[in-house]
């Protein structure tokens, strides 16, 4: 099997790897049915190939074999945002060589340099991409994935842009949508559900990204005592607590 090395792949912060972290523990009991899963969202810069990337890496080191399949035909970023380097001098080999008919399964799926990690590239970005994607060789390729690998998680495009999401969609098990925090209207939202219900696809959930993570919980949730539980104190609970030890003396 061919291989490549991820370069550029930022460790998460504390609150971040906690997040995915319950969001792959949520998609794991989405059901055993469950294997294809689409990330999708209203905007482009939503953050929807970030969490596609992290899901992959951290599935992996929860023991499982995930592949992720970069579906983005037009506009792909992955391979050049994250450092994606094709060992051996290898000319990158992906998807849309695949859909074309220029080479088989085999020569587009490849071995990450993380542990039960795999990436299927985007290869040639094309600008009519849905002929492509309509096609009896895309369904055939996720089916076999998924028989192959326990998750499939396909990076689309945004499928409030282009068309091409609603079509990927036709062949997965379930979709999460990504949705920036404050950057996207509520009949923006509305639409998209509502295109993607039209597919058959269920809609597993919905992220919000892009948002202050301390400040949310400081208005939902209460910062301090959430933290308290993970035994990490706040710079004022500390000097609460010298307060009180002072008083005793």
């Amino acid at each position: 099997m061919k291989s490549l090395s991820i370069t550029r792949f930022s460790p998460l912060s504390y609150a971040g790897s906690e997040a995915v972290n319950m969001l792959c523990t949520n998609l794991s009991f989405s059901g055993e049915n469950i294997k294809k899963i689409m990330f999708t969202s209203c905007h482009a810069s939503e953050g929807k190939s970030y969490l596609s990337m992290n899901v992959m890496r951290t599935m992996a080191k929860l023991g499982k074999s995930v592949v992720l399949v970069d579906a983005d035909l037009r506009r792909s970023m992955i391979t050049q945002k994250y450092g994606v380097q094709f060992n051996n001098g290898e000319q990158e080999v992906g998807l849309s060589h695949y859909l074309a008919g220029m080479v088989d399964e085999t020569a587009v799926v490849y071995e990450t340099d993380i542990l039960g990690a795999y990436l299927v590239p985007v290869g040639r970005k094309v600008s009519n991409s849905l002929p492509l994607l309509n096609s009896a060789r895309f369904q055939k390729l996720l089916d076999d994935l998924a028989a192959e690998f326990d998750y499939v998680i396909i990076d689309a495009p945004p499928i409030g842009l282009v068309i091409d999401a609603a079509q990927i969609a036709k062949y997965c098990d379930g979709t999460v949508l990504v949705v920036g925090y404050n950057s996207v209207r509520r009949q923006e939202l509305a639409d998209a559900r509502d295109q993607i219900d039209q597919t058959g696809c269920p809609i597993l959930g919905t992220v919000l990204n892009m948002t202050e993570y301390d400040n949310y919980l400081s208005k939902k949730y209460s910062y301090k005592s959430y933290y308290t539980h993970y035994g990490y104190q706040t710079d004022e609970e500390d000097e609460k607590g010298k307060e009180k030890s002072e008083k005793k003396k």
